[in-house]
Parts: C-alpha cells; structure tokens; sequence
C-alpha cells in the first residue's frame, strides 16, 4: 500500500492504523505500508511513523534519476521501494477511510486474473462555507476529465471518478506505464491501460462515499491544466488531435487560475517519467 503526502498529518495517522490493525496484524491482506512525501512542513512524516509505516522522501529515493515536485513523481518513485505483486494507492487526505478502501480495491485482482486495474468509485461530498452539501465533489472530474472521455475516448467515461487517488494495479502493469510528474497521472494511465490491455483489464469498486480536503478555485484550476496537458499528448498519440509542442507550451505558459490579477499563473513543464521497467531492463539495441 502507498500513500502520497503533502501535509496530511490531520489524516494519515488515522488511515494507517485502520490499515495496520485491520489489514496487517487481524487479516493479513497487506505486506507494506508506504508513505511517499513530498516535503511536508507538519508533521505528517512523524505522525506516519508513529502509526506504523515506511516513511519516505521522494527526493531522496533514487537520487540518481533526480527529482521533480508531484504527486505522479511520488507513485512513480514508489516502484524503487515496493516490493508487492499488487500495488495499493490511497490518498492521505480521507476523513471517513474504512479497510474497504484497500480491501475492496485488492479482490477483484486476487480472484479474477483478467483483470489488472481496479478504481473505486464514491460519491463526493463537497464542503463550502461551513456546509457539508451532500454532492459536489470531484468538479474537476465531472467538468473537464469525464466530458473528455465522452468525446475522445468513450469506452473510459464508463469510470464514475476517473481521478480517484484510490486504486489497485498488478505491479507488471505499472512497470509498463509512464507517470507524469503531476495530478495528470490518473488521466494517463486510464488511457495507456486502455491502450495496452483493452477495457476488460479494469474493474471499479464502490466504497459509497468519501470526505476530503476540498482545494479551491485556484487548485482546481492548476490540476485542470495539468490533465489537459496529459490529455492531449495521449490524444495526439493515439491520432485523435493534432497539435504542435510549441502550442502546448505556450499554453502552459499563460495559464492563469482563480480570477484575479492576483492570480498565480502556471508555468508546468511537461514531465513524464519513463517506464520502470525500461530503467532495468533496456530495449535491445
């Protein structure tokens, strides 16, 4: 199991007992729980070891293929330091986290070998203004990320939250798979699964619902820009659209977020970590 942190200390202390006294010590369902931090500044690390898992910065595994800021980056570095047939990833920010979550996510792998994906899918409550609204959640997903799908890639609109940080994969696969440095991971690797394996490698798992910390206009913005990078590479792969890199940088470029002067603009370059798998095993000459 990997969890990617970026001060998270209010949750993940939480998640990983659940994790450990359930899945590790009553049922022994989980080999490894691993933290992957980005440089948190509380005291998510402490609280991490404390509950009971492997702590790691993502800086400091594998220093020798360097580093870039993301959440993507932190998955991808979790290769270096996993060792399970299946991987696990939950993000570190959930308030209602259950077993189910990893539970859930692992059986279908373990009982159907036809299948090597599985995402779970929730409803979203969405906190504003001191309200919890029952719905709401996932406005990225649902304005950007599935509307997408619909057009360019219609058999992946049938993922309920296509951006859900939880999932289960055989590791095999996710060597096989590029990472972007970024919130564009989960996009691309629905599409290369899709590209690689076909639909019927991926199975979805309802864990009902899931409370989180909600990110504002600004966030939501950045992470947009983000996918729609991604988006749109995999798309001119797969000879859908046609764009040129300058386009695509030049956007990057001007990308503004949040609807105000003081707006912060977004300068993301475009990073893709390699396969694993071609680290340790190059293609022959």
């Amino acid at each position: 199991m990997v969890i990617p942190t970026l001060n998270e200390a209010a949750t993940i202390g939480s998640i990983i007992t659940v994790v450990r006294e359930r899945l590790v010590d009553c049922f022994p369902l989980v080999d490894e729980i691993v933290v992957i931090d980005s440089g948190s500044a509380d005291d998510t690390c402490e609280q991490a070891r404390r509950a009971g898992a492997m702590v790691y910065l993502a800086k400091e595994i594998a220093p020798e293929q360097g580093h870039f800021a993301g959440k993507g980056e932190n998955l991808w570095k979790s290769l270096f330091v996993t060792h399970g047939d299946i991987s696990v990833f939950v993000d570190g920010d959930i308030r209602d986290f259950h077993e189910g979550f990893v539970a859930g996510l692992v059986g279908p792998l373990l009982e159907e070998e036809e299948l090597s994906y599985v995402k779970a899918f929730y409803r979203r409550p969405l906190h504003e203004g001191g309200l919890q609204l029952p719905e709401g959640g996932g406005r990225v997903s649902e304005i950007l990320v599935r509307p997408l799908f619909a057009m360019f890639y219609p058999s992946l609109v049938d993922f309920v939250q296509p951006l859900a940080g939880e999932y289960a994969v055989r590791r095999a696969l996710l060597e096989k798979l590029p990472f972007p440095r970024g919130y564009g991971v989960e996009t691309s690797h629905l599409i290369d699964v899709l590209h690689q394996c076909g639909m019927e490698s991926f199975a979805q798992c309802d864990m009902e619902s899931r409370r989180h910390r909600n990110r504002d206009i600004a966030e939501l913005g950045g992470m947009a820009n983000e996918i729609l990078q991604v988006f749109m590479m995999r798309a001119e792969r797969d000879g859908i659209m046609n764009f040129s890199q300058k386009w695509l940088s030049r956007y990057a470029g001007h990308a503004q977020f949040g609807g105000s002067e003081s707006a912060a603009k977004n300068n993301l370059e475009l990073v893709e970590r390699p396969p694993y798998h071609t680290l340790h095993h190059p293609p022959e000459a």
